[in-house]
């Protein structure tokens, strides 16, 4: 009798869509589903939307699940499974016992990660930075998403908020959807994108548009996106002279238009290089739209095998 692979799903929720994977323990995806989100009606919703997608996955596609990782928006406790904090676009998201709830319902262990984590550890683990020891990952999405990568592991920090470069304050002035000021995401974010292009022209375009208008050499797009890629250049540089990490990996919608940032990123980073010396190199994202959920696979599958490392032990 032939023996149903083993597999893992990884699990993205984002505000629009939920994107999930069934990986294998080399991390080659064997299916993909993806759903909308339905982030205003709360989380049971969208934690049973994605547990939906799961079993229509092993449905098509049988294997054994052994366990589910999820890469969620917003601030996450770890150890315990939920949501921290969550932005105004998830309704009775924050507080959501994510873990728990996916637990019960699938009878196999769950992971819960930050969503900007799951992608630096989806692209350390099988993309762009594979391999690398020391990587920022940047996320220039909605928002701006920040996560380290040290010494060949995500390094969360004590209060589980290392690595976020896009609220760090010193880019101006402008107020962040946060509650702060001058922080990286008022420039580089699609949202501020937007926000800055109607500023200067009164046009309220979407952040794809406004690439579509730079692409065509528009000025007011070409100079919002300078300013975009001259805060992201500095973000790097801090990082570089704070930590000594001069690999990034960029990954989120805006990162599309990248060719429209990548001149005054190269530009900033030659004419004031790391005090160390060593160049910084900035690479697009591998994974695409499957970052996250492979990283959040990659942490299931990570902690699965240091419990089984534990019962090997155990029984010797």
């Amino acid at each position: 009798m032939t023996r149903s692979p083993e597999v893992v799903a990884g699990v993205d929720i984002g505000g629009t869509t939920t994107q999930v994977v069934l990986c294998a323990e080399d991390f080659g995806i064997g299916d993909r589903l993806e759903v909308p989100t339905p982030a205003d009606r709360g989380g049971t919703a969208m934690v049973g939307a994605a547990l939906d997608a799961v079993r229509q996955l092993l449905d098509r596609t049988p294997g054994r699940l052994l366990g589910v990782g999820v890469g969620a928006a917003g601030l996450v406790d770890v150890r315990a499974g939920r949501i921290l904090v969550a932005s105004d676009s998830f309704r009775d998201w924050a507080g959501f016992e994510v873990t728990a709830t996916v637990e019960r319902a699938l009878g196999v262990p769950a992971f819960l990660d930050n969503d900007v984590n799951a992608f630096l550890r989806g692209e350390a683990t099988a993309g762009a930075v594979a391999g690398e020891p020391y990587v920022l990952g940047m996320t220039l999405g909605t928002g701006v998403g920040g996560a380290l990568w040290l010494d060949g592991a995500l390094y969360e920090g004590p209060h589980g908020a290392a690595g976020e470069i896009g609220h760090v304050p010193g880019f101006g002035d402008l107020p962040c959807t946060c509650g702060g000021r001058g922080h990286l995401e008022t420039l580089a974010s699609g949202r501020s994108i937007a926000a800055r292009y109607r500023e200067r022209t009164g046009r309220d375009l979407t952040a794809h548009e406004v690439a579509d208008a730079a692409a065509r050499g528009e000025a007011d797009a070409l100079a919002v996106h300078e300013a975009a890629g001259a805060g992201v250049a500095r973000a790097l540089l801090i990082t570089a002279g704070l930590l000594d990490v001069t690999t990034c990996v960029i990954g989120g919608g805006v990162s599309r238009s990248w060719a429209l940032l990548e001149p005054t990123v190269r530009r900033t980073l030659t004419a004031e290089p790391p005090v160390s010396g060593h160049p910084l190199r900035v690479l697009p994202a591998a994974l695409g739209g499957d970052a996250v959920a492979v990283g959040a696979a990659a942490r299931a599958w990570a902690e699965l095998g240091a419990v089984g490392a534990t019962e090997e032990r155990a029984r010797a």
